[in-house]
Parts: structure tokens; sequence; C-alpha cells
């Protein structure tokens, strides 16, 4: 899976914004925290929650990987709900 070419990842001031372009059923902005940006940058490559959570557990001070899994498994389908991950 991965992100939708017609999202739009923008970075600024420390704010984390994902935008759909005027071709996707989805229209708006999204505004993530931290987290979530990090699961969406990893998402403009092809990946896999396995990966993700790897990198995740790899970057921050988490040991809990079910917890970590759950909030990408969380974060992913919100993303699915708009249209924002291609499979």
């Amino acid at each position: 899976m991965k992100l939708n070419p017609k999202f739009l990842v923008h970075e600024t001031n420390g704010e984390h914004y994902m935008v759909s372009t005027g071709d996707t059923e989805f229209k708006g902005i999204t505004k993530n925290n931290e987290t979530a940006a990090f699961i969406i940058d990893c998402l403009k490559e092809d990946t896999t929650v396995k990966e993700i959570t790897d990198k995740i557990l790899n970057e921050y001070n988490v040991t809990d990987e079910k917890i970590v899994e759950q909030d990408i498994n969380y974060i992913i389908e919100k993303l699915r709900k708009i249209g924002a991950i291609e499979e």
C-alpha cells in the first residue's frame, strides 16, 4: 500500500498537512499530528504495516509493538476512508 499521489503532503512551521487535489472524492485538508505525519511519510513508498511498525519502533522510544500496530492501523483506516491509500 502507499499514499495516493492525488494527496499532497506539506509541513510548515512544524505543522503537518495533507491536501487532496481537485481530482479526489475527498475535498479538503487534514492536519496531522507528528505520528500520523510519520506514517504518511512512510506511505510515500509502497510499504506494509509491519515495515511502518519497525520504523516507528526504531525512531521513537516505544516498546509495545501491538499498541504501535493498532495506532498505525487506526490511522491507515482513516486514510482509506478518504481515499488517500492505494492498495
